[in-house]
């Protein structure tokens, strides 16, 4: 695997290195080693599996407060979508940045999303379907959410939504008070990994 930095702060954009021959390709998704000795995660409670039936649906920006919050590894397995990471926490270089890339069936790349960082995406094409690796269980009490179009992040999407649920749409503005950021103090420089 490669383990690429973004500009966010502990966010990482992880492209499987492929062994190739007659048959096809072989290639390692996770190996906790490799994710321990870069300083992620390396262990995963949960994995989730979403599928998007229309062609520009957004999903996000989530995330969930400590102690709950989670780190997620996340892999587009059918179609495409573009994948978004939000830094919320106060103490980090990259407070207030986003990244985004472009993840597709074809590409097997994934997103490394650290705790303290808010998620989403936006599907590229029909039947997009993504894989999560969480590192904590859901915890409803402590999600929370931002606007995709919040002002304060700004992010640039590569269109305009089509379709969002109402809670995505509802989602207040960005409130430190209510987006719980002073709880998040220290996620960045939490060591990520565990053991």
């Amino acid at each position: 695997m490669r383990i690429e930095a973004s500009r966010v702060s502990g966010a990482h954009l992880i492209q499987p290195e492929r062994r190739r021959d007659e048959r096809g390709f072989f290639a390692r998704m996770f190996c906790e080693d490799e994710f321990a000795a870069a300083g992620l995660e390396s262990r995963f409670v949960q994995i989730n599996n979403s599928l998007t039936g229309r062609r520009g649906t957004l999903r996000g920006l989530h995330y969930q407060l400590p102690p709950a919050a989670e780190v997620k590894v996340v892999r587009c397995v059918r179609g495409a979508l573009w994948d978004v990471v939000a830094d919320l926490r106060p103490d980090s270089p990259t407070y207030g940045r986003w990244f985004g890339a472009e993840l597709t069936a074809e590409n097997r790349a994934m997103m490394y999303v650290p705790r303290g960082c808010a998620h989403g995406f936006l599907t590229l094409t029909d039947d997009a379907e993504a894989l999560y690796l969480v590192s904590a269980a859901y915890a409803p009490q402590q999600e929370r959410g931002l606007r995709y179009d919040d002002p304060w992040l700004g992010i640039a999407w590569p269109d305009k939504p089509a379709e969002l649920s109402a809670k995505d749409r509802d989602w207040p503005p960005f409130d430190p008070a209510f987006h719980g950021v002073e709880g998040m103090r220290g996620l960045a420089v939490m060591k990520e990994a565990v053991g």
